[in-house]
């Protein structure tokens, strides 16, 4: 995500009510019957709240055993960022590592929002990033509190104190003392408002190798708590029967049988379709089974993906509805230029198609209602969009809705929904339960992967004239999407940027006398949301494998092609990850294998891969992937390397094989056995090597997905000599 908070529409193909500008400001206050005037956004989204920070601040609690708990406002959903944040803190607070644990902070916009954001919520590649500053000063200012609290203990100067494993030393009178016998006495001293922070060069934990996981051990052992693993007393479970075509509604449903099931306790209707109620999972669904719905498909876009991506393509070819609108960005000299001209001219599109998010664990929820006071207990990716929408729905303050979060597995995007669908569902049963029963929903994969939301089916267009040494003069650039965040209550500025990030500031439109880029967002009645590394999914493709294509027209070396092009945009961190990851490469492929280069910018971070590929039966296999990444101050480096490993096989599994198709606006895709995804024999060995940087840290969570495809594609063509214009590599025999 890229831009602050924005609320999803409501439309034919989802149901739930939008929060409209109005909604949001004047419904979440008034609320209960309170008022509230002048407040911030973050005031707003917590009003009702009880939670106050400690004496140490809002993000650290110390233990009379001496142990520290760093509170992460941020989701741990397997990218690992809970060692990274808390080691933020361990190193201005020189505790001892072995004694530092994470635990997930409370629900509360005012204490824990996200700094790129003004809510809280994980995204973006934000985490680490938007608390760099903030937990630097949370650690340092704790360190301060004790360091004063041990001086006047002991009667000597403050400046003569050092810290080192969470143990306070004077040397010159040999006292000493570890955190625990001085809480008491720090937590009278006033924090200061500016603390002293390390200078990097002397940092002891953050960038060396002793940043590990702090759930390692939990989530192999199972004792790590998930949606799925909460049993409460006199819980029920629930199951939602939804519609199978987007935009359809419910009509009429005959429930007879289905309260007949055994273990159902009732069935009731929502927005988003029927509910069955029931005392365990495998009852809910038996009762699901053998409900009848009939469903109202009066405002159903009868239309298949194939038919929706001719409709985008005739689009880019100016053959569209003539009242969409086009908007231009990085435009820049004489548009005329770039669609007419001589000399040697690259033409070319690509297509790419709807894709699932595919979390290992699908959406879940845990909600208790009882009168206007609510509990949710699962994981939350957006702790604020869920509060609203759970406040909505009850008539309360979002303050007033409590939210425990748990780890979650995988989201890619997924959770962070604006309209917070599922929990909504949740949230909406336990409504009509009441009495403060909790209720679990639970959506089965088939449910995950046919309901929504899905990567938007993207059509790009791409014009290119070369001048007389080879580089680009002019480049003409359409772009044809579903937009994610358009209609939203709080927009974006000019051009959805999830639709263009990528394409939008390269360096190779920086490079190039004349520029005519612009997008079109029009709708098409299917569920769209941000998906891991969102518009660089497909721009990051576009460009770079239209480089490599211009620069074989050029009759030159693509890596010294990119290298003369970083030169004229200035583009030094893309041309050193570049240089990075060729030299770690070596100076030749592995024996029968050919190589590819691709280098992307996202999330403030830059990669780089080298792949090599070959192709086993007609369809391309990756066996070694050579990584270079510039994020900026390097926290955790065994994470950024977990984490290339992760988003470098999410991504060449997208790319090899992902696609979510239509049939007459239902999802013909429902599991595994259908959304192909990349299997372990599959899994290319995946080097990777950090470029060495002080600037402040940038994302990691997501800037290794989008560059794996255009380097693969780079080898094919380096193989074949033929251009890949449209994704999955492997299509589908369904």
């Amino acid at each position: 995500m890229t831009a602050p908070l924005d609320i999803r529409p409501a439309d034919a193909a989802n149901p739930v009510p939008a929060l409209s500008r109005r909604e949001l400001v004047v419904g979440a206050t008034l609320a209960g019957g309170a008022l509230l005037v002048g407040c911030s956004p973050a005031d707003l989204m917590s009003a009702g709240s009880k939670i106050k920070p400690g004496a140490f601040g809002p993000f650290i609690r110390f233990d009379p055993d001496g142990s520290v708990t760093v509170l992460s406002k941020h989701i741990e959903f397997g990218q690992g960022n809970h060692a990274g944040l808390a080691a933020i803190v361990a190193e201005e607070l020189d505790a001892d590592w072995s004694r530092v644990k994470v635990v997930h902070a409370p629900a509360n916009a005012k204490l824990y929002a996200n700094g790129a954001m003004g809510v809280q919520l994980t995204g973006g590649s934000s985490a680490i990033s938007n608390s760099w500053d903030q937990l630097r000063k949370a650690g340092a200012g704790a360190r301060a509190m004790f360091v004063q609290a041990a001086a006047s203990q002991w009667n000597v100067p403050a400046g003569e104190i050092t810290v080192k494993d969470s143990v306070l030393s004077h040397a010159a009178s040999g006292k000493s003392a570890g955190f625990g016998p001085l809480i008491a006495e720090a937590s009278k001293v006033a924090p200061p408002q500016n603390p002293t922070l390390k200078d990097p060069k002397t940092f002891t934990l953050v960038g060396t190798d002793r940043v590990r996981r702090k759930d390692s051990q939990a989530k192999s052992d199972g004792t790590a708590r998930y949606t799925q693993d909460v049993r409460l007393p006199n819980m029920l479970v629930a199951v939602v029967a939804h519609p199978p075509r987007f935009g359809a509604t419910v009509k009429s449903f005959d429930a007879e049988a289905a309260r007949k099931a055994p273990g159902v306790v009732e069935v009731y209707q929502i927005p988003t379709g029927v509910a069955v109620v029931a005392d365990s999972t495998f009852a809910a669904r038996m009762g699901r089974e053998a409900l009848k719905v009939e469903w109202d498909e009066s405002k159903v876009e009868d239309r298949d993906s194939a038919t929706i991506a001719a409709q985008w393509r005739d689009i880019a070819a100016g053959k569209g509805p003539s009242d969409l609108k086009w908007e231009a960005f990085d435009s820049k000299g004489d548009a005329a230029a770039a669609a007419t001209g001589g000399g040697q001219v690259l033409e070319t599109t690509y297509d790419f198609p709807y894709l699932a998010h595919a979390t290992m664990e699908p959406m879940n929820c845990v909600a208790q209602v009882d009168g206007h006071k609510v509990k949710l207990t699962f994981g939350s990716q957006g702790q604020t969009l869920d509060q609203l929408a759970a406040a909505k729905i009850v008539g309360t303050l979002p303050g007033s809705v409590e939210i425990e979060t748990l780890f979650a597995g995988g989201s890619f995007g997924r959770r962070a929904n604006f309209q917070s669908d599922y929990v909504a569902e949740c949230v909406q049963i336990a409504k009509k339960v009441g009495g403060g029963r909790p209720v679990k929903l639970v959506w089965t994969r088939e449910d995950d992967m046919r309901a929504g939301y899905f990567r938007p089916l993207v059509h790009h267009a791409v014009r290119v004239r070369l001048d007389k040494d080879g580089y680009p003069a002019t480049w003409r650039h359409r772009i044809v999407s579903q937009s994610i965040m358009k209609g939203s209550p709080m927009p974006s500025k000019g051009p959805d940027q999830t639709a263009i990030e990528g394409t939008a500031g390269s360096p190779y439109l920086k490079a190039t006398p004349i520029v005519d880029a612009q997008v079109a967002l029009p709708e098409a009645g299917v569920p769209v949301l941000w998906w891991r590394s969102v518009g660089a999914t497909h721009t990051a493709f576009v460009m770079e494998h239209t480089i490599d294509q211009l620069a074989r027209k050029a009759g030159k070396d693509p890596v010294g092609y990119r290298r003369a092009l970083y030169a004229k945009a200035g583009a030094q961190r893309h041309l050193a990850a570049l240089n990075l990851a060729l030299e770690k490469a070596g100076p030749a492929a592995t024996p029968g294998w050919t190589r590819g280069v691709a280098v992307h910018e996202s999330f403030g971070s830059v990669v780089a891969q080298v792949a090599e590929v070959k192709l086993i039966d007609g369809a391309p296999r990756v066996g070694r992937v050579v990584t270079a990444i510039d994020c900026g101050t390097a926290i955790s480096p065994d994470q950024i390397a977990a984490q290339m490993e992760g988003g470098t096989c999410y991504g060449l599994s997208a790319a090899l094989y992902g696609e979510i198709t239509l049939t007459k606006g239902a999802v013909d895709q429902s599991n595994f056995d259908t959304y192909r995804v990349l299997r372990i024999n599959e899994a290319p060995t995946v080097e990777t090597h950090i470029v060495p940087s002080v600037n402040p840290p940038s994302g990691v969570g997501e800037p290794g997905t989008p560059v794996i495809g255009p380097a693969v594609a780079n080898a094919l063509l380096a193989i074949s000599g033929a251009p890949t214009t449209r994704l999955p590599f492997v299509r589908s025999e369904a």
